[in-house]
């Protein structure tokens, strides 16, 4: 199975001493956003994990501890826009601290495990198209030779999101904007050795040459891992997402970076709630276990080289 470390919360800024924590001790428990009282308990072992895939905005915390993982086929998908505080509210200096762990993080495993993510692209009056492209431009320049490409994705306006920013003014694309931009990304990405594709985007921009991404990336993790995986689309997600299936290890209104385009955080309440309840050394994020708590193993099963009638249950503590 492929570990997502996580599409809900920035893991490796805020909970890598959590993280590391749960790889030593073999597991983690999960509750389930849908039904809070079931929490599953999900097994990390290396036997079981054909990979890990990394969500963050900055990856500092870990980047003295990446031996940690050396059991491990994983990669990053590092998220670096160039929004003010204003967008991305607690984010440090992309000049002075994000953009030197991305070059730091890529020398010390690999472009190819370093996923620039560009999204999500939105306008305002301050964030304008000729924004957006002296910005990614400059951003290339900075991350030539530290990574193969780039993911983007346009704004959707979760029913969440929008009291958040309609103050700021701020709007999604167009369809003809969002054309006009990819072409100017991928006439500047070419130039400097990268390629552009989009995370579960509908519109078509075959005639650029860009595609859709598979985020959690069965080919990837086989040219990286040097193994073949016998793992199925993850159904799911949306129509247009390529991603393979995995088991998320995050939960909702946990991360701390208070962009105000997430649809993971609810409203700062919560998040304050759950941030205020993290303990690492719990075998849960954020939060305790209750008597009205249900724990169950999560069934897992190693997708690697074929292995598909290979059932192992979680049994490790």
């Amino acid at each position: 199975m492929i570990i997502s470390a996580s599409r809900r919360t920035d893991i490796p800024s805020f909970y890598s001493e959590w993280l590391f924590n749960r790889i030593k001790a073999g597991y983690a428990y999960v509750r389930n956003p849908m039904n809070p009282q079931s929490i599953s308990e999900v097994s990390l072992s290396p036997d079981l994990v054909d990979g890990i895939v990394f969500w963050t905005k900055n990856p500092s915390p870990m980047l003295h501890r990446l031996d940690e993982l050396r059991d491990y086929v994983y990669y990053f998908q590092f998220t670096l826009t160039p929004y003010g505080t204003d967008i991305e509210k607690n984010l440090p200096s992309k000049d002075d601290v994000i953009i030197p762990a991305f070059q730091k993080l890529s020398s010390l495993i690999g472009k190819e495990r370093v996923i620039w993510r560009y999204d999500p692209i939105l306008l305002s009056d301050r964030y304008t198209m000729l924004y957006h492209i002296e910005h990614f431009r400059a951003y290339c320049g900075r991350l030539a030779g530290y990574t193969e490409k780039c993911t983007i994705s346009f704004l959707d306006l979760y029913r969440n999101i929008k009291r958040n920013i309609d103050p700021l003014g701020i709007r999604p694309l167009t369809s003809g904007q969002a054309e006009e931009l990819t072409g100017g990304f991928c006439d500047i990405a070419k130039e400097h050795g990268i390629y552009i594709d989009t995370c579960a985007e509908e519109i078509d921009l075959g005639r650029f040459g860009v595609g859709h991404a598979a985020c959690i990336d069965k080919e990837r993790f086989e040219r990286i891992g040097n193994y073949k995986l016998s793992i199925e689309r993850d159904k799911n997600q949306r129509a247009a997402c390529r991603c393979v299936s995995s088991i998320d290890l995050g939960a909702y209104n946990t991360c701390g970076n208070g962009c105000v385009y997430c649809y993971a955080n609810f409203n700062q309440t919560p998040v304050d709630r759950c941030r205020g309840e993290y303990n690492p050394s719990s075998p849960l994020l954020c939060g305790g276990i209750d008597e009205n708590d249900i724990i169950k193993p999560r069934e897992m099963k190693s997708f690697r080289d074929g292995r598909l009638d290979l059932f192992e249950r979680c049994d490790i503590r």
